[in-house]
Parts: C-alpha cells; sequence; structure tokens
C-alpha cells in the first residue's frame, strides 16, 4: 500500500474535540459505534444497533437497544455513539 492511501484512510480515523465532547438530548435515536481508544466502550457485539438514548448517566449515557425479543440497557460514552439521521 502507497503511502498516499494509508494517509487517506487516515483522516478518517481522527476523533475532533468536537466529537468528544457532543452532547444528546433524551429519546435521541444513535448508533453504536465503539472507539477503541477510550474507556467505557459497549461490547463489540452491539456495534452497529440502533438505540435510543434514555438518561444521561455521568459524563455517559444510557442507551436502550432491542436484541431480538430481549429490551437491553446499555452505558456508553458520546465518543461511542453517533446520532442517527
Amino acid at each position: 500500500m502507497s503511502k498516499r492511501s494509508r494517509a487517506l484512510g487516515a483522516s478518517a480515523k481522527k476523533l475532533t474535540p468536537a466529537k468528544i465532547i457532543r452532547s444528546y438530548k433524551v429519546g435521541d435515536l444513535v448508533f453504536i459505534h465503539p472507539h477503541p481508544r477510550f474507556s467505557g466502550m459497549p461490547h463489540p457485539r452491539y456495534r452497529g444497533r440502533t438505540g435510543k438514548i434514555i438518561a444521561k448517566r455521568g459524563e455517559a449515557y444510557e442507551v436502550q437497544i432491542q436484541d431480538g425479543n430481549a429490551t437491553k440497557m446499555l452505558i456508553a460514552g458520546s465518543v461511542h455513539l453517533k446520532l442517527s439521521k
């Protein structure tokens, strides 16, 4: 892989300060997208799932997801969440 090809993918992986301190409202729909550099990461099996913000717990958020017939509640930091459109 050329140096230029590696550089093209690196910009997409960078995490800006705005993404670190972003906040969500209760009721927002979010994607679970774990970022391994930061703690408070949800289990990788939930990667790509869509959930609803239930509450804020400290600096993290409580996210409710459907896992088959079960409703589960995950606690994840804002770095590991992306707003669903």
